[in-house]
C-alpha cells in the first residue's frame, strides 16, 4: 500500500510554535523532488514535545498541503493504548491515508503487551496501521513472529523496521510474505532491505536530499542495480551524519542552512553547535546541498 521513498518531516518551529509556512512549503519541497508520502509527527517531527492541538494541527497542514497528490501517513503513537487509540481517530478524522504507531516505550511490554496493543488500536480504529520497531528508541524489539501474529489483522498493514538486523527483518518477510510490507526505518539500511524484499523507506536524510533518495528507489525497481548501489554507497556518509547528535538535530541544522526552516528544536533537544555542527555544514557542502 505505502511503498518508495517516504519522509519523516521535520516539524518546523518558529518562535516557540508551529511555523505552517515553513512546513507547507517543505511538504511542496518533497512532493516536486519524487517524495511518495509524508510523515508527520514521527520522531523526526518532535513528536514527544508536541502538544495535542500541535499534533492535530501538524498533521491537517501536512494533510491540506498534500492535497491528496501522495499519502499522509500520520504519527500517532503512544505508551499508552488509550492515547494512541484517541491519536489514530484524529488522524483518521482529519483525513490521514495511514497511521504509524512506534512500539510503546518506556513501559517495556512483553511480546504479548505489544500484540494486544497493536491490536486493540487496529480493531478501535479502521485506518491503515504501520508498525513502527525502533528497539534503540524504545528498548523494546518486536520480534518477527510478533509481527507475523499482527499481519493476520486486516489494517495492519506494514512495519517500519529500524532494529538494525537484516537477519531479523528476512525473518519477517520470510514469516509474513504478502500480508505485511517491510519498510525501512534506516537511510543506511534502504538498499539491503529493498534487496530483501522490503518496500521502501520512511527516510530522515530525504529531508534534504529527496530527489537522489527517490532516484534510488525507481533505479532498483527499474532493475539498475549499479545505480541504485551507487546512491546508497555515495549517501552513507550523509545518512549516518543525520545522528551525529540526536535526531533531528543534525537534518533541522542543514535544513536551516538551506534556508527552509528556523534552526530551533523543542527542549529537552537542543541546537547543534561546535565541531558537530562545523563537521556537518562541511559534509553538506562537499555533497552540494548547500554552496561553498
Amino acid at each position: 500500500m505505502f511503498h518508495g521513498s517516504m519522509v519523516a518531516i521535520v516539524t518546523p518551529f518558529k518562535d516557540g510554535g508551529v511555523d505552517e509556512e515553513a512546513l507547507r512549503e517543505l511538504v511542496e519541497f518533497q512532493l516536486q523532488n519524487g517524495t511518495k508520502a509524508i510523515v508527520p509527527c514521527g520522531t523526526t517531527g518532535e513528536s514527544a514535545t508536541l502538544g495535542y492541538e500541535e499534533h492535530q494541527k501538524v498533521i491537517k497542514i501536512c494533510i491540506d498541503a498534500a492535497g491528496g497528490r501522495v499519502p499522509v501517513i500520520a504519527g500517532t503513537g503512544s505508551n499508552c493504548t488509550r492515547e494512541a487509540i484517541e491519536l489514530t481517530k484524529h488522524a483518521r478524522d482529519a483525513g490521514a491515508d495511514g497511521a504509524l504507531l512506534i512500539s510503546p516505550y518506556y513501559n517495556k511490554p512483553t511480546q504479548e503487551g505489544l500484540y494486544r496493543h497493536y491490536k486493540t488500536v487496529a480493531e478501535a480504529v479502521d485506518i491503515p496501521i504501520v508498525l513502527y520497531n525502533v528497539p534503540g528508541r524504545t528498548s523494546v524489539n518486536m520480534l518477527p513472529e510478533t509481527v507475523a501474529r499482527l499481519s493476520k489483522i486486516e489494517n495492519i498493514v506494514a512495519v517500519k523496521e529500524a532494529s538494525g538486523n537484516i537477519t531479523q527483518i528476512m525473518q519477517i518477510i520470510n514469516l509474513c510474505g504478502d500480508d505485511i510490507d517491510v519498510i525501512s526505518g534506516d537511510d543506511a539500511m534502504f538498499f539491503p532491505i529493498l534487496c530483501v524484499g522490503g518496500k521502501g523507506v520512511i527516510s530522515v536524510s530525504a529531508n534534504i536530499v529527496p530527489d537522489r533518495i527517490a532516484k534510488l528507489y525507481e533505479a532498483f525497481m527499474s532493475g539498475d542495480m549499479n545505480t541504485a548501489r551507487g546512491i546508497s554507497n555515495e549517501l552513507l556518509r550523509l545518512n549516518n551524519a543525520m545522528f551525529i547528535e540526536t535526531n533531528p538535530a543534525p537534518v533541522k541544522a542543514v535544513l536551516s542552512l538551506m534556508g527552509k526552516i528556523s534552526n530551533e528544536l523543542r527542549l529537552p533537544l537542543t541546537a547543534m553547535s561546535g565541531d558537530n555542527a562545523g563537521k556537518l555544514e562541511a559534509l553538506v557542502k562537499e555533497y552540494k546541498i548547500i554552496g561553498e
